[in-house]
């Protein structure tokens, strides 16, 4: 099987999160797939232009299918800035910096004939069954992140590292 596999970079151990750390994982369907150089490796925030590390981001107003059809955006809540008499920024948007990403990240999966992805679990870009809900209070509702809508939109099968078993059940039937 040479069907080559997208892989959220932070899951292969490369420091790209918000907060400047990675969630290696290194479960032996990883091994096998990076023995046999099987697996792409991008990460959606770092390629639209963000920083590492970067303020957490949340999708306010729905889920990234939202973003894409129905004007979600996606937020940054600024820290107080304490030099202000303790006043709060307005939120930063950041939602094309997503939506920039999410493009090249399906430039690849065309270049790459890309069937597959396993990308980070609650991502505003990368989640593939629940995310924050806009709030910034820790709670998750049912959806998509912004890269996983676009993948899923064009035909890309995605699950998040928590689902390798079932992942591998699908590159086998590819």
């Amino acid at each position: 099987m040479t069907q080559k596999v997208l892989i959220s970079s932070c899951l292969l151990g490369e420091k790209v999160r918000y907060n400047g750390s990675h969630c290696l994982i290194t479960h032996p369907i990883i091994k096998e797939w990076h023995q046999h150089n099987l697996i792409i490796a991008f990460c959606p925030e770092v390629a639209g232009g963000l920083p590492i590390p970067r303020p957490a981001a949340e999708i306010s107003g729905g889920a990234g299918k939202d973003v894409w059809e129905r004007g979600a955006e996606v937020i940054i809540k600024p820290l107080v800035d304490t030099n202000a008499n303790d006043a709060i920024s307005p939120d930063v948007i950041v939602t094309q910096a997503f939506k920039a990403g999410a493009e090249q990240c399906l430039a690849l999966v065309h270049q790459h004939q890309i069937k597959l992805a396993i990308l980070k679990a609650k991502s505003p870009s990368c989640g593939s069954e629940t995310i924050y809900d806009g709030s910034f209070s820790g709670k998750l509702r049912v959806g998509e992140g912004v890269t996983t809508a676009l993948l899923v939109k064009y035909g890309v099968k995605v699950f998040s590292e928590l689902q390798l078993k079932q992942a591998y059940e699908y590159w086998l039937g590819l």
